[in-house]
């Protein structure tokens, strides 16, 4: 028992000891670089307008809809910002090349309470959860609210499916190429997408190297022909944001149906999809009006530069909405125009990080640029895009 006294003094000072040290990483994340960044009153102003927003209970009472709108806001109110002009600014890197939904936290922190889910401790006890669902276990509840959320949106059809969840779209594409894959084959099954592919479906596809399937390369020069084969169909399209359809004659072939981004925010709903096998991911659900306000201010530094162009897209009559709308792809698939080859290059050297279309099967003069950061960051691109014109 003498001992103990020594005991919870170690034990308080090593949680002291993590205090101390989740306050300096913090502190570093958020405020190490004020001071020397040309930005730093952008995020001063940031976390301020979100402080704000916490304590407004009656913006987390709007509705989707509602919210495009509100959130509209804030972007033009940082392009008026003088800290895009601060001096030392070009030196700054904006790293586009990767989508990572961080523009949706206003709209989550808007929404107060509302978002809090208690998982008590007596639930998900089982290996089981329903005896009717061919997963040895998924959340009733969550499984429920999937459905509601295609039933309101329309974007697919549930009567008649299963719900199968993972941890992300990736990890139940590679499940659904297991599952499809014939286990008796002689050669591994060839995988196809029409070019523009996402980027990352030839390394996923080759990477466990498991003997059972292959990446086959563009299904539009895919000869059905050499046997059996799996179409990948990505709609709309990452990186490029148009509609798809199946290439390939299905004589021989199954398709699997990529919808991460078949939501309003991205695309006119049309009608529900009603696929064999349909990829959805929650992380690509939500989303306001930032995307649009973005796009419009986008193509008007395009055009005006000269030196970049953009996929044309017709509007559509959007069922969500319910009235005519134009894609706001989450992805821009900017072209280098004139003589620059490697346009991946060309933005580096102005501390643009992008995603070439070599990674997508097409010419170095595309690249993949992430509509998904925050209005920080997508202003400061309309700036820089801007003044590559004036050098």
């Amino acid at each position: 028992m003498a001992k103990l006294p020594n005991v919870f003094s170690l034990r308080h000072l090593l949680v002291l000891s993590l205090a101390l040290n989740v306050s300096f990483i913090l502190r570093l994340l958020f405020e190490g670089e004020e001071g020397h960044d040309h930005c730093s009153c952008l995020r001063k102003e940031r976390r301020a307008k979100i402080a704000r927003a916490d304590s407004n209970t009656e913006t987390g009472e709007q509705s989707i809809k509602e919210s495009r709108v509100a959130v509209s806001s804030s972007t033009s109110s940082l392009a008026n910002s003088t800290c895009k002009d601060h001096p030392g600014g070009r030196n700054r890197v904006i790293n586009l090349d990767h989508g990572d939904p961080t523009m949706y936290e206003r709209f989550w922190r808007q929404t107060g309470e509302k978002t809090t889910i208690t998982i008590h401790g007596w639930q998900s006890m089982s290996y089981f959860s329903d005896a009717s669902n061919i997963c040895w276990f998924l959340e009733a509840e969550f499984a429920k609210e999937v459905v509601r959320l295609h039933r309101v949106v329309g974007n697919a059809v549930t009567e008649g499916h299963h719900v199968v969840v993972g941890t992300g779209s990736s990890q139940l594409f590679l499940a659904a190429l297991y599952a499809l894959s014939p286990p008796d084959a002689l050669q591994p099954i060839s995988v196809v997408c029409a070019s523009p592919y996402y980027s990352s479906y030839p390394s996923m596809t080759d990477y466990l190297k498991s003997g059972l399937y292959k990446w086959g390369g563009d299904a539009e020069s895919f000869d059905s022909r050499d046997g059996p084969y799996i179409e990948l169909v990505t709609s709309p399209n990452n990186p490029d944001g148009h509609v798809r359809r199946s290439m390939v004659n299905r004589s021989h072939g199954v398709l699997v149906h990529d919808l991460a981004y078949y939501w309003p925010q991205y695309t006119p709903i049309s009608s529900p999809a009603d696929h064999d096998l349909m990829l959805f991911t929650v992380s690509k659900t939500t989303g306001h009006a930032g995307m649009r306000i973005g796009w419009k201010q986008l193509r008007i530094v395009v055009k005006h530069s000269g030196l970049f162009s953009l996929p044309k897209f017709s509007p559509a009559f959007c069922s969500f909405f319910n009235q005519v709308s134009e894609p706001q792809p989450a992805f821009v698939w900017l072209k280098c125009e004139g003589n620059v080859e490697d346009c991946e290059g060309f933005l580096r050297e102005h501390n643009i990080l992008t995603r070439s279309g070599r990674h997508f099967g097409v010419s170095p003069k595309y690249v993949r640029v992430s509509m998904l950061d925050t209005d920080e960051n997508f202003v400061h691109f309309l700036d820089r895009l801007s003044a590559i014109k004036s050098q």
